[in-house]
């Protein structure tokens, strides 16, 4: 089935905060934009089960924009393909379509980083965002057991949100140093707002246990997860629980990007002061530049949607807030930088690319990605790298040196379209 295809001058890919903030600037000015997002609601991971209702003061402002900006959205849909420098395939619920564009703001987002470690591939052993997710979708969470682990302000929000919804959170391993998260909150108080965010998460957060130089070493159990084993310091210990949240942190999303030619940076789509890559007409903004929270993500959208539009001047009276959420990003990214134990989790048996059943023993053998694709199919599953690209990257220091079409996975059907 092929659904009708669309004309747009601002084609903004991703409905998170960056690009509910690029189509709220960029509409000012009465430009025809288009959004296109693969969620059934707009708000990206953080924000898309708070359109109805939503429960920050934050989102509560960005959603009453949101309402009052004339844009036209495609969701449930996702860009697979380019098809030329202006025109794009995506896959619809209803079908197929062109969508051709005058100029292009990426907002992908970023995705959780997983790294290997016994067990890791039990069911029930869960990314901590994706378990959230699935809360948010339905799955029933109430009286179970979860601990959650890795490292990253995501696990305390992760937490707080498992626990208002009936979970009993046992406990918080973040792999991190003490020292690293004093240094961090006393940073903190260079931001206010920040400060407010994090009394608040310290109230929800009371009554679970919170262990910093810690991190999971062995999820344990036949057909599913029983238990989990922890590392901290010289010590050992165990926790039966239900399910395991674990996330080593973001890695942003540059798939679609890398298709069209952008250039990337310290594994991050390069962009100038303005938000521009280095292809022509196509702007960049969010976590897709380099993973550093809702707030920079929100200023760098509303950057990116003004100068589309010729509001230059507008978005030069950003850049000073913009630097201000860099610095706070580039302590983030410090703070939770991953130790090096975690590269000796993985055994010679333990599955790295989970698609393929690769295993750490059989990668070793290799020098780069791409002679590990070749004789392993490591990264070539329906996944596309993205769960194995950010193992095998702190693992063995190994780079995507490509990406190919389609991006993502799609229906036979759309890859034997009639262009006629």
């Amino acid at each position: 089935m092929k659904q009708s295809n669309f004309k747009t001058d601002i084609l903004i890919v991703g409905a998170g905060p960056a690009g509910m903030a690029a189509v709220c600037a960029a509409t000012q000015s009465g430009a025809k934009c288009l959004v296109v997002d693969d969620n059934p609601n707009i708000g990206g991971q953080i924000w898309r089960k708070e359109n109805a209702k939503p429960d920050t003061k934050q989102a509560k402002e960005w959603f009453e924009k949101i309402r009052k900006a004339k844009f036209d959205l495609l969701e449930g849909t996702r860009i697979v393909s380019s098809l030329n420098e202006k025109v794009s395939l995506a896959e619809t619920l209803e079908g197929f379509c062109e969508i051709e564009f005058s100029k292009l703001i990426l907002a992908t987002g970023a995705h959780e980083r997983f790294l290997p470690f016994d067990g890791w591939t039990l069911p029930n052993v869960m990314g901590a965002g994706g378990l959230q997710a699935l809360v948010k979708n339905g799955l029933p969470i109430e009286g179970k057991r979860v601990a959650v682990a890795g490292t990253g302000a995501l696990l305390l929000a992760v937490a707080v949100y498992l626990k208002k919804h009936g979970a009993k959170v046992l406990l918080i391993a973040e792999q991190t140093t003490k020292r690293k998260l004093f240094k961090f909150g006393l940073n903190l108080f260079k931001q206010p707002k920040k400060i407010s965010q994090a009394f608040a998460l310290k109230k929800d957060l009371l009554n679970i246990a919170f262990k910093t130089n810690c991190y999971p070493i062995s999820a344990n159990g036949r057909d599913k997860l029983s238990s989990v084993t922890f590392q901290q310091g010289k010590r050992k210990f165990s926790i039966e629980c239900d399910y395991l949240a674990c996330g080593f942190h973001l890695l942003p999303n540059t798939e679609l990007a890398v298709l069209l030619g952008c250039k990337l940076k310290n594994g991050s789509v390069a962009v100038d002061e303005w938000q521009k890559t280095s292809v022509q007409d196509i702007f960049c903004a969010g976590e897709a530049t380099g993973v550093g929270g809702v707030d920079l993500s929100l200023i760098e959208g509303q950057i990116a949607g003004y100068v589309v539009t010729g509001e230059q001047t507008k978005a030069q009276g950003l850049f000073g807030e913009r630097a201000k959420q860099k610095r706070f990003a580039e302590l983030l990214n410090s703070t939770f930088e991953l130790r090096q134990e975690l590269k000796g989790l993985a055994r010679t048996d333990t599955i790295v690319c989970r698609c393929e059943d690769v295993t750490f023993g059989r990668l070793s053998h290799f020098d780069s990605w791409r002679e590990a694709k070749l004789q392993t199919r490591c990264g070539m599953g329906a996944c596309q790298g993205r769960i194995c690209g950010g193992a095998v990257d702190f693992l063995f220091g190994w780079t995507n040196e490509s990406v190919r079409p389609p991006i993502m996975p799609v229906k036979i059907e759309g890859l034997l379209r009639d262009d006629g």
